[in-house]
């Protein structure tokens, strides 16, 4: 038994029944320490329900972290031993370190939107990980009995959604956001059952609702990527329909009770009937 592991957990479970106060003399940085340590732990109740929930108090709703600690912990968080942490390998339980470390990132994000301290340097580091994480991610298991939550793409795509908000981000962040959602969706291998769909679909209604690229540029987007519909049949060409068309589908649903945007609706409908092989 780890000892270690077993304290953090005790130390954690007191730490949320007191409001995620710590007691007198404790210090944050001996927790967050662990709390990466133990990041991508293989069982949820001490990755998900305790460190995850503690770093998004801590983050978010108490602002505990100074811009240096938060700039810091970012650095950890996107290096080879967390982000990327045997980045490709799949089946295995690495997939965890990188899932929840991203999710970690998403919440330093959206801090930096409220009350901007990245550099512009830095906030190009972020990015440039972030799309290598999301291209180079293989292991796109959702749900899993035991272990519980991995849900790569939908981790990843908290952060990009945060990442595309961001003032930083230019028409060319979000074009390359859109592209690699698209190799996401067309990832040869996996189809996605755990939601997937919505949360990627968020970052493009996103940018549909603040304005954050072109309306053409991304009917552009869509009609391009409807182009799985036409390839020849494969394993490959099966995955990447049946996600863009569940993919196409979050996002009309998303716009149609809105009723401000009835030419971005229609593409999407034409984009559905043309991924739909039932309705041809």
């Amino acid at each position: 038994m780890n000892d270690t592991r077993e304290q953090l957990i005790i130390d954690l479970q007191r730490i949320e029944e007191n409001d995620y106060e710590l007691k007198s003399g404790e210090q944050l940085r001996d927790y967050v320490k662990l709390m990466l340590e133990y990041i991508g732990d293989p069982q949820p109740k001490l990755r998900d329900d305790l460190i995850y929930s503690t770093f998004y108090k801590w983050i978010n709703e108490k602002q505990w972290f100074s811009d240096a600690e938060l700039r810091e912990l970012l650095l950890i968080l996107l290096d080879e031993q967390h982000l990327f942490y045997y980045i490709g390998s799949k089946e295995d339980q690495a997939v965890f370190t990188r899932t929840f470390s991203v999710l970690i990132v998403a919440l330093i994000l959206q801090r930096h939107r409220e009350q901007a301290f990245l550099a512009s340097a830095e906030f190009t580091n972020v990015k440039e990980a972030l799309i290598r994480y999301y291209e180079e991610e293989l292991d796109l298991r959702g749900f899993m009995p035991e272990e519980g939550w991995a849900h790569a793409a939908a981790h990843g795509a908290d952060a990009l959604d945060e990442l595309v908000l961001c003032s930083e981000s230019d028409a060319a962040i979000r074009e390359e956001v859109l592209a690699v959602i698209q190799r996401m969706l067309y990832n040869d291998q996996h189809i996605f059952s755990d939601e997937e769909d919505e949360r990627i679909a968020t970052i493009v209604a996103t940018m549909i609702d603040h304005h954050l690229l072109p309306q053409q540029s991304i009917v552009d987007w869509i009609r391009n990527l409807e182009q799985c519909g036409g390839w020849p049949r494969s394993r490959g060409q099966y995955v990447a329909r049946v996600n863009t068309k569940n993919f196409v589908r979050s996002l009309y649903f998303r716009l149609l009770p809105l009723k401000n945007n009835p030419a971005m609706v229609e593409v999407l409908l034409k984009a559905e009937m043309n991924l739909n092989e039932f309705t041809q």
